[in-house]
C-alpha cells in the first residue's frame, strides 16, 4: 500500500542529500537553491538601491547626472558584493575554502578571462576618477553622443542618431577620447567653407559672413568670429568662416542654420556663389566637327524650364503664408523657420481636426485635400477648404476658443504649427512679433468682434483689456507667448 509519509520522505532525502564537499561545507540541492534565491533577492536590492540613489536621493542634493551615477554604481556593486558574502557565510559556506577553488580555477581559466578584468578595472577607473560621467558628450574613434550609461564592464553611448552603442570599458581607457564636456563647457570652434566667385570684394564678402555669424543664437561672441582667405580655387575665392559655439553637440544643426543665412544674405548683396566651369578650345574647326558628331553630338543638354509639381505634391507653403497678412512681411530667412517649425499631420475621410469650442492651439494650411467647416449643433456647412486655404491663425494668435468644427472629406495633408511650436520660433526671434502684429492691425474690425466675444464668455483678463482692439491683441499676445 501506498504511502504517502515514506514517499514525503524520499522526496526530503533526495533534496537534503549530499552532493559534494567544498571545504568543510556539504552542498544539496537545497543549499544550491537557497543560494538562488540569495543571490537573485541580493542582486535586486543592489539594483533597487542604484535606482534609489541616482534618481532620488541625489539628486535632492543637487548632484549633477555623471556624479549621480558614478556614486549610485559605486555603492550598488560595494553592496551586492558584501552580499553575496553575507549569503554566503549565512548558508555555511567556508569563504577560505572557496579562495583556494577559486584560486585553483582562475589558473585554468584566468586567460580566457584577461579581457573582462581589463574591462572592469577600467570600468572602476571610469567611476573614480570620473574624466568620463554621464550626460558627457564625446568623441570616440568615429563615433560621437552622449554617455548614457557607465556600468564595470562596458559604457553606453547614445548618437545624435538616436542609436546606443555598446563600448567595452578597456577601449576608452587605452584609446584617445575627446571629451566636450569636460569642464562643463561645450564651447568649440566650427569652420564654414565658402566660396565666392573670383571678383566678389573680400571685405563686403568678410562683413556679410560675420552679419551671418552673429544672428545665430549658437555663436558666442567670446572669442569672436572670424573670416579667413584660404586660398584660390579653380573657379572660386576659397573663404571659411570660424564661428565659437556653445553646444558642439547640436554642430550639424547649427552648421545647417549658418548655411541658410550664408545662401540668403550672400544673395541678398548680390555676392555670387560660383560652380566649377570647364572650358574646350579646339585647335581646329575639323575638331570642332568632330565634337559635335556621334556619339559626342548625340546627346544635348538643355535647361529644364520651371514645372509646378503643386497637383502631386500640394500646395507651396512659403508662397501660402506670403498670402497671409500676418506673415507677409517676414523674409525669406523667416518663413523658413516658420516652415521648419510646423509639422505635417495627415487626416483620413471622415476624421474629425478639432469641434467646436476646443481651444484654439493651433494654425492650419491644406496643403492637400479638402476639409469641411461646420457648425455641429446647427448640422450647417460654413465653408470648404481645399489645398491653400488657411484657418486657424486668429485662434492660435489670440488663444480663443474654436467656433467651429472641421473635418476632412477626403485624404487630407495639412501644415500644422501649435501653440508651443509657435512661441518657441517667437523667444527665437523676437522681431517677428513686430511683423505679425502689423498684419494684425488690418483686421481691427475682426480683432474687436472677437474681443467682445471672449468679453461675453469671461475669457479677457481685467489688467489685458482695452477699448482699443490693437492694443488689447499686443496685451493679449505678449501674455500668451511669454512676450
Amino acid at each position: 500500500m501506498w504511502n504517502s509519509a515514506n514517499w514525503l520522505s524520499q522526496v526530503i532525502r533526495i533534496f537534503t542529500q549530499e552532493l559534494f564537499e567544498i571545504g568543510n561545507t556539504s552542498v544539496s540541492i537545497v543549499s544550491i537553491a537557497y543560494l538562488v534565491v540569495s543571490l537573485a533577492i541580493a542582486l535586486l536590492l543592489t539594483r533597487g538601491l542604484r535606482n534609489f540613489l541616482k534618481y532620488r536621493l541625489l539628486v535632492k542634493f543637487g548632484i549633477d547626472e555623471g556624479n549621480r551615477a558614478a556614486i549610485a554604481t559605486i555603492f550598488s556593486y560595494g553592496l551586492g558584493i558584501l552580499s553575496v558574502i553575507a549569503v554566503l557565510q549565512i548558508l555555511g559556506f567556508d569563504l577560505s575554502s572557496l579562495a583556494v577553488v577559486a584560486g585553483g580555477l582562475g589558473v585554468g581559466i584566468g586567460f580566457g578571462l584577461q579581457n573582462m578584468a581589463n574591462n572592469f578595472i577600467s570600468g572602476v577607473t571610469i567611476l573614480i576618477e570620473r574624466k568620463l560621467k554621464v550626460g558627457d558628450f564625446i568623441e570616440f574613434d568615429g563615433l560621437s553622443g552622449y554617455i548614457k550609461e557607465v556600468f564595470l564592464q562596458s559604457t553606453v553611448i547614445r548618437t545624435r542618431e538616436g542609436a546606443d552603442v555598446v563600448v567595452p570599458n578597456s577601449q576608452l581607457i587605452s584609446n584617445r577620447v575627446v571629451n566636450w564636456s569636460y569642464d562643463n563647457c561645450y564651447v568649440a570652434r566650427v569652420h564654414i567653407p565658402v566660396g565666392v566667385a573670383y571678383g566678389s570684394d573680400p571685405v563686403q564678402v568678410t562683413e556679410t559672413l560675420l552679419v551671418c555669424a552673429y544672428m545665430e543664437p549658437s555663436v558666442v561672441s567670446d572669442p569672436p568670429p572670424k573670416v579667413m582667405l584660404k586660398g584660390f580655387g579653380d573657379s572660386a575665392l576659397l573663404f571659411e568662416l570660424w564661428v565659437w559655439v556653445d553646444r558642439i553637440d547640436r554642430e550639424p544643426f547649427i552648421v545647417s542654420s549658418l548655411n541658410f543665412f550664408i545662401e540668403y544674405y550672400l544673395r541678398q548683396q548680390g555676392i555670387k556663389i560660383p560652380f566649377p566651369q570647364t572650358e574646350v578650345w579646339f585647335n581646329s574647326p575639323q575638331a570642332a566637327i568632330d565634337w559635335n558628331s556621334p556619339p559626342f553630338g548625340s546627346v544635348r543638354l538643355h535647361s529644364s524650364p520651371h514645372h509646378n509639381t503643386t497637383d502631386s505634391i500640394g500646395v507651396s507653403l512659403s508662397h501660402t503664408l506670403r498670402q497671409i497678412s500676418y506673415f507677409e512681411n517676414l523674409n525669406e530667412l523667416q518663413l523658413r523657420q516658420l516652415i521648419e517649425q510646423g509639422c505635417r499631420k495627415t487626416l483620413s475621410p471622415g476624421d474629425i481636426l478639432f469641434q467646436e469650442g476646443e481651444p484654439g492651439d493651433a494654425f492650419y494650411i491644406v496643403i492637400f485635400g479638402k476639409v469641411e467647416v461646420y457648425v455641429e449643433r446647427l448640422d450647417r456647412q460654413l465653408k470648404l477648404l481645399d489645398a491653400g486655404s488657411f484657418f486657424g491663425e486668429l485662434a492660435l494668435m489670440l488663444g480663443v476658443p474654436r467656433t467651429a468644427s472641421v473635418r476632412a472629406l477626403e485624404p487630407t495633408i495639412l501644415f500644422k504649427l501649435d501653440r508651443f511650436q509657435f512661441e518657441r520660433l517667437l523667444c527665437q526671434h523676437p522681431e517677428l512679433y513686430d511683423a505679425i502684429v502689423a498684419g494684425l492691425e488690418r483686421h481691427k474690425s475682426e480683432l474687436a468682434r472677437r474681443q467682445q466675444e471672449l468679453r461675453s464668455l469671461g475669457l479677457v483678463d481685467v489688467d489685458e483689456d482695452d477699448k482699443n482692439p490693437i492694443d488689447w491683441v499686443k496685451k493679449r499676445f505678449k501674455n500668451l507667448f511669454n512676450l
